[in-house]
């Protein structure tokens, strides 16, 4: 039996139909490179034909490289009232340019009548014409069967013949769909069964995906029961993110599939940093990371005292199903000091530093990150303050400039016209002190726009920075508007794209603290580029 498997990751489509999950262009290409880093399969973008921001998003990835995953755009089968050359939602899939497109047909004969509000025969027209159309057009062509197990269910006869429409209009995959999310594992496995034998009947080499959501908690359970008949791709959400309750989590299924189940597919043998990218995406969604989440939670690998410490530290495999660090996780004896060090130690190699797990430095990295994380402070989304960090306990940061005082004014002048925001700051350089001032679009801005007008006469690199995202995030409601944030700024020059943290009672003050991390980052790099082309 074959046992390579795809992955196919929807959390750009799927994920952003949750409630208060959001992604900016930026954010949808930088979460784009770090799927194609764990060796995700394929990446579904967004629909085109739907909204401008997947229109400026797939725009955008026609100057991206990705090195192993094949982007995929998503749509519907044509419009009946169109032909489908004529069809804008069709020729926006063409305009997206990608490699693969999904097609989403209706399989359920009351979602045809109620809403198509067609016969059942023009739904099957249009299913083979619009794949058909699009055949000659990508290199790979997958059918996205919608509510396919309770249209089968219903009218298993009509559910299969809408999936041999979809063979001969040129599908290289029929995925089947539980769309409503209300399917349990015992259901699943006859209908699959069934659909195996139709296209064994039909003598068609085509390939079998599952598409499960999560609305009666066994959407993974269903994508695994799947993989194991012999599905071959699964599509799924990084933390499960998606319409109502969620889609399958692709964050539990890879871990199943390559450590359990001995599937072999390219993001199982990345699979180390599982943890990152779920974190990754949390932050950059602006939302908090389910700590109890399986594999990729803080909490997953969490001991606290009793009979459970002492057995585990004696022998992990007494209360842990798998080792942590196979997930990019770590495990955390809550009572212990050590706990963090060996993440500390990985981090140390990722960036190229020289930091012994034995050494008083490594101990003291780990106490400074426990408290700055008791705080507010998390780096998943800010790696270049965690290196400036480390960097500055090891004593091997360069201070290139250092704060004086800083005062950002706004003034409402008139009611019908917008606020005028003034900064100043004080900065010394080189025992040299500069006092300058800027306007800006609001405080952050006016900083920003001000700290770079005293910095550039001694660093005309910092012009080449770009401020691509910025986002705020409160961290507890107890104190009404009085409450922590934490502020996130994603920066970028003509070599890299970084990300830098702040946190403080005062988003000014967190807002500033992120500013100053991602120039400090900056100069670094640039000292490090230079010192490496000498």
């Amino acid at each position: 039996m074959n046992r390579t498997v795809q992955i196919y990751d929807t959390t750009l489509r799927d994920g952003t139909q949750a409630e208060n999950f959001n992604l900016s262009v930026t954010d949808k290409i930088r979460i784009s490179h770090k799927l194609d880093d764990l060796c995700v399969d394929y990446i579904e973008g967004g629909w085109p034909g739907s909204n401008p921001l997947a229109v400026e998003y797939f725009k955008a990835m026609q100057s991206e490289t990705l090195k192993h995953t094949k982007l995929a755009a998503f749509g519907a089968t044509r419009m009946f009232s169109n032909p489908v050359e004529k069809d804008k939602s069709t020729q926006a899939l063409l305009d997206a340019k990608t490699p693969v497109i999904t097609i989403f047909g209706k399989t359920w004969d009351i979602h045809v009548h109620d809403a198509l509000r067609i016969e059942l025969e023009d739904n099957l027209l249009i299913i083979e014409e619009t794949l058909a159309y699009l055949k000659p057009h990508v290199e790979e062509l997958f059918y996205d069967a919608e509510h396919f197990f309770d249209g089968f269910k219903k009218n298993p006869e009509y559910a299969l013949t809408t999936l041999g429409k979809a063979i001969d209009g040129g599908a290289d995959c029929l995925i089947l769909c539980d769309t409503n999310g209300g399917m349990l594992p015992h259901e699943v496995q006859p209908i699959i069964e069934r659909v195996q034998s139709f296209i064994r009947e039909r003598k068609s080499n085509v390939e079998l995906g599952i598409h499960a959501h999560n609305d009666s908690e066994t959407a993974v359970a269903n994508s695994l029961l799947a993989l194991s008949l012999g599905v071959k791709q699964v599509q799924g959400t990084i933390n499960g993110y998606g319409e109502r309750c969620g889609n399958a989590n692709l964050t539990s299924v890879i871990p199943a599939l390559g450590l359990k189940m001995n599937y072999e597919c390219g993001a199982v043998n990345n699979i180390s940093k599982l943890y990152e990218t779920a974190m990754l995406v949390d932050e950059l969604a602006n939302l908090p990371h389910n700590k109890y989440q399986p594999y990729v939670g803080r909490s997953a690998f969490a001991h606290k005292g009793g009979i459970h410490v002492s057995a585990v530290k004696r022998n992990p495999l007494c209360y842990e199903h798998i080792k942590p660090e196979e997930v990019g996780n770590i495990r955390r004896i809550l009572i212990s000091d050590q706990a963090g060090k060996s993440n500390v130690i990985h981090k140390a190699k990722k960036f190229g530093i020289e930091l012994d797990s034995k050494s008083p430095v490594a101990a003291s990295i780990v106490a400074e990150l426990k408290e700055l994380e008791n705080q507010g402070f998390q780096y998943e989304g800010a790696e270049a303050s965690f290196e400036l960090l480390m960097r500055r306990a090891m004593g091997n940061h360069t201070n290139y400039f250092s704060l004086k005082g800083f005062r950002a004014i706004n003034s409402k002048r008139k009611m019908d016209e917008p606020p005028e925001t003034e900064a100043t700051i004080r900065v010394e350089v080189g025992g040299d002190e500069v006092h300058t001032a800027a306007m800006g679009d609001g405080p952050v801005n006016a900083l920003d726009r001000a700290l770079r007008k005293a910095l550039t006469r001694f660093y005309p690199a910092l012009e080449e920075i770009e401020l691509v995202d910025y986002k705020v995030r409160v961290l507890s409601g107890q104190h009404g508007t009085g409450a922590k944030v934490r502020v996130l700024i994603e920066s970028k020059d003509q070599y890299e794209q970084w990300g830098t943290v702040g946190v403080s009672l005062n988003i000014i003050e967190a807002s500033w603290q992120a500013l100053v991390d991602s120039i400090n980052y900056k100069l670094m790099r640039d000292e490090k580029r230079h010192a490496a082309q000498k």
